[in-house]
C-alpha cells in the first residue's frame, strides 16, 4: 500500500520525539516537516483511515480533545496567537486522515494567513525547519502535555482523555 504514516505508526517504538510528540490507543502526534514553520503539528490516527467518515466512535470521540489539547500546549511552547486546524489528505504519498494543527505566529504575513499557509508546505530540506529544532519543540509540547496528566506515549492502552 506504501503508506508512510502506517509505516512510522508499525515503528512506535523507535520513532524520534519529532514523529511520536504523543499518542494513545487512536492517535499520533508529530511535527511536520517540509513546512520550516515551528509548531506545524500532524495529528493521525493509528488505524489506517483515508477518510474522515472512516473513523470509529472512538476515535472521533477523542479527537476534538487531542486538537484542543495540542493547539493549547503549542500556545504554551510557542506563543502562537491561533492555531489552525485543517484536514485534506489529498497529497501524493499522503492520503492516510490526518490533522494539520498550525501555530499561527502573530508576525506571519497576512498573504500566508488562513488557508494560505498551506503555501509554506513542502519546502526543501534547506528551507524546512531542521531536525534538532523539530525534535526540540516535540519535547518541550510533550512536557506540557504530561504536565497535565495527559497521554504522551502509551498508544495501547485504553485512551485516558
Amino acid at each position: 500500500m506504501g503508506c508512510s504514516v502506517c509505516d512510522d505508526n508499525a515503528r512506535l517504538g523507535s520513532l524520534p520525539p519529532r514523529e511520536l510528540i504523543a499518542a494513545d490507543r487512536y492517535w499520533r502526534a508529530a511535527h511536520a516537516f517540509g513546512t520550516g514553520t515551528p509548531g506545524w503539528l500532524v495529528l493521525m490516527p493509528l488505524r489506517h483511515v483515508t477518510a474522515v467518515a472512516e473513523l470509529t466512535d472512538a476515535e472521533a470521540a477523542v479527537l476534538g480533545e487531542w486538537q484542543v489539547r495540542l493547539s493549547r500546549a503549542l500556545h504554551a511552547v510557542t506563543g502562537c496567537v491561533k492555531t489552525y486546524v485543517a484536514q485534506f489528505a489529498e497529497a501524493e504519498g499522503f492520503a492516510h486522515v490526518h490533522f494539520h494543527i498550525i501555530a499561527r505566529m502573530d508576525d506571519l504575513p497576512e498573504e500566508r494567513r488562513g488557508p494560505r499557509v498551506f503555501t509554506m508546505l513542502g519546502r526543501s530540506e534547506e528551507h524546512d525547519l531542521n531536525i534538532t529544532r523539530r525534535d526540540e519543540i516535540a519535547v518541550e509540547v510533550r512536557r506540557y502535555l504530561e504536565a497535565r496528566g495527559w497521554p504522551v506515549t502509551s498508544p495501547f492502552r485504553r485512551s485516558r482523555i
